[in-house]
């Protein structure tokens, strides 16, 4: 099995809705079917929304990160992606999340006075600037884990922060709100 990791950049096809809970309703959507999906096929990486433009990054077997790519590329919500790194990947290094989101924080508008950037552009990103953001999603603070799930049949240790039981619980009702949220959303 060859790992690879894979980062790219979109905008987004649809009109942003105001932001509830700190995450667009759209944005939610994709969490979620990403959440599960990403699981099942052992991908692991995050995602940042901003401006109207995505940049996400993946690690996982080649085939199922080629696979989710072409999907993401076809996808309806998603215009003018572009690939902003492809490469071999030794080991992981995401460990468990299936896909971490990062909100509007102070990191990324840190992240952007260092750059000189008023907006959001993950398209214009030089390879430096990119693995930058691929750093900050990945030391991002607890304020942007949503839900962090261990990948299915993962080998990779957790701390164990809190009770199995406690831990359980949280996921649940995070899911559980997101999923409110959604209900929500869909009835303005």
């Amino acid at each position: 099995m060859s790992l690879i990791r894979l980062a790219y950049a979109s905008e987004a096809t649809f009109l942003a809705q105001p932001v509830d809970k700190g995450v667009e309703p759209n944005v939610a959507r994709i969490l979620m079917a990403s959440r599960s999906n990403n699981t099942k096929n052992d991908i692991v990486g995050g995602l940042y929304y901003g401006d109207d433009r995505f940049f996400q990054y993946l690690e996982g077997e080649e085939g199922a990160v080629r696979a989710l790519y072409d999907r993401i590329a076809r996808d309806s919500r998603h215009r003018n992606v572009i690939t902003l790194l492809e490469e071999a990947l030794e080991v992981r290094t995401f460990a468990n999340w299936s896909m971490k989101y990062v909100p509007l924080s102070s990191d990324v508008k840190g992240f952007l006075n260092r750059h000189g950037m008023k907006r959001f552009r993950p398209s214009d990103f030089t390879r430096d600037q990119c693995e930058e953001m691929i750093k900050l999603i990945r030391d991002s603070s607890q304020e942007g884990r949503v839900v962090s799930h261990d990948v299915a049949g993962s080998a990779r240790p957790t701390p164990a922060a809190l009770p199995k039981g406690v831990g359980v619980g949280l996921a649940v009702a995070a899911i559980g709100v997101v999923g409110a949220m959604i209900y929500a959303s869909t009835m303005l």
